[in-house]
């Protein structure tokens, strides 16, 4: 623990005005935290949590006299506890091992606000590698967030490794260079186990279904066709839904990819979103784009990958759309995760429903927002939508004030909080690598998991700045490529960038 606090530490210069003195005195008297106590208790003991995830809750005392106490119910609490005994502490600027805390003697008693805190990366769109994943994984955890949805296949390309379906990554995934192999998956879930992070997986299916067809032609319709009628994205294609190729592919898909991901895991995720009805005009199994006709075909395919995820023990997560658009009767372990921010009522019409949910606009947690469109504009059209200021669709940009700002339970009903299980800020990747992947996350996801940790409803205020901006220097301190919060004079000048 004495190594990780040094390790952390940074200098908070930036945060005084020049020629301040904003640390001890060399010659000061000093008092040391000698020893860390860490108790394990029962729920009961740790006093009067209101907070409903009791097993992460923890507490902090730190006395005038240098004894330090952390009190958990679970290794969860303890980890948190030691992420935030971490960030007390601050490096001095005369000492290059030293560090010291402003804040003692102190008294913190802390819990979540929701069970599921987690980040959606697609590591499908743009090649984002195990490694890259793995700094991730160790920047959510210094933010408290305790998910890792990996949106790991799409349409564009499928880079993940299936020993039962080999063909699927060599001739799915953008290059040989650019597979995840079943060993890097491991490696990744047990990096998140190690740091109080739960990593599972997305297939998303029957739509995005189009690189599957690079091994699979006949399972998929619609590929190979001009993309803007058959798919919101490039290229078009989607699972035929009444071939009798599909539930053995399915089965063995996922029986291969769900026995190695349960050791980690108790999630799935099926995706189930952006399902494309004119693509089944062109399924020869189908011949149909009528609602009528597809919804009993989405309802047993969805039942069949569900009945599949059972067999592993794994509560299935998946978009809002099949709740809403095609009202598939569910079992009432389901999550469903909502994400469209088009000002309808989701979140209300799925608890209605008794679903358990996640929340996570796209009018407020998109963090892919504001970039533009990644599609060209046709120059034998002129009717393009793709014409200047060239707007994404969910523009504008998020930034971290307007997502802190985010109160996905306002109006909800006391007595429907309880299926909330929590939320997800989601990274899309069409315009995100590995190269840019830390500044389209950081700090802004930062502002997210406070959001989910302490409860949603608050105005950023200065008081936020400084904290965020405080992580941030965290984040830059463990190699994490975290964009700027504030401009430098306004953090050494509090009180002076107030409007």
């Amino acid at each position: 623990m004495k190594h990780n606090v040094l390790a952390r530490g940074f200098v908070p210069r930036k945060f005084y005005p020049r020629g301040a003195q904003f640390e001890p005195a060399l010659e000061d008297e000093k008092l040391y935290i000698r020893r860390l106590f860490i108790k394990e208790h029962s729920w009961n003991d740790m006093g009067n949590l209101e907070r409903q995830e009791q097993p992460e809750a923890y507490t902090i005392e730190i006395s005038k006299d240098g004894y330090a106490l952390i009190r958990i119910t679970s290794a969860l609490g303890g980890l948190h506890a030691l992420e935030t005994l971490a960030q007390l502490f601050f490096a001095h600027s005369s000492i290059s091992s030293g560090s010291y805390t402003p804040y003692a003697p102190l008294l913190i008693r802390d819990s979540p606000a929701f069970e599921h805190r987690g980040l959606n990366l697609d590591i499908a769109r743009n090649w984002i590698s195990p490694a890259d994943v793995m700094r991730t994984i160790e920047a959510i955890a210094a933010s408290k967030l305790n998910k890792l949805h990996l949106h790991a296949t799409d349409a564009q390309s499928w880079p993940i490794e299936i020993l039962a379906h080999p063909d699927l990554a060599i001739k799915g995934a953008y290059s040989p260079e650019q597979i995840w192999r079943t060993e890097d998956l491991e490696a990744v879930q047990l990096h998140g186990a190690h740091y109080g992070v739960e990593v599972f997986v997305e297939i998303d299916l029957p739509g995005h279904t189009t690189s599957i067809g690079n091994a699979y032609p006949n399972l998929i319709t619609a590929k190979d066709v001009p993309w803007p009628e058959y798919a919101l994205e490039p290229p078009s294609g989607q699972l035929r839904l009444n071939s009798s190729g599909i539930p053995p592919f399915i089965e063995s898909l996922l029986h291969d990819l769900l026995t190695r991901t349960s050791r980690y895991s108790s999630l799935f995720h099926l995706g189930g979103d952006e399902l494309n009805l004119n693509a089944y005009l062109l399924d020869p199994t189908v011949k149909s784009a009528s609602h009528q006709v597809l919804q009993p075909l989405v309802q047993a395919f969805i039942s069949h990958v569900i009945s599949v995820a059972a067999t592993h023990s794994l509560t299935v997560i998946m978009w809002e759309e099949m709740v809403l658009d095609w009202n598939l009767t569910l079992p009432p372990n389901v999550v469903i995760q909502t994400w469209r921010g088009n000002g309808d009522d989701a979140l209300g019409t799925i608890l209605n429903k008794g679903y358990k949910i996640l929340f996570g606009s796209n009018a407020y947690w998109y963090l892919d927002c504001g970039q533009g469109y990644f599609v060209d504009p046709d120059p034998s059209n002129p009717d393009s939508p793709i014409k200047a200021p060239y707007e994404d669709y969910c523009s504008p940009y998020k930034n971290w004030r307007h997502m802190y700002a985010y109160d996905p339970v306002a109006g909800i009903p006391q007595n429907q909080r309880y299926l909330i299980r929590g939320g997800e800020v989601h990274l899309w990747g069409e315009l995100t690598d590995s190269v840019n992947l830390d500044g389209m996350l950081w700090p802004r996801v930062s502002a997210a998991a406070e959001v989910m940790w302490s409860n949603p409803g608050k105005k950023p205020d200065e008081s936020t700045t400084r904290r965020l901006a405080d992580m941030r220097e965290r984040l830059v301190m463990k190699g994490i490529s975290a964009g700027v919060v504030q401009m430098e004079w306004c953090l050494r000048h509090s009180g002076g960038c107030r409007l």
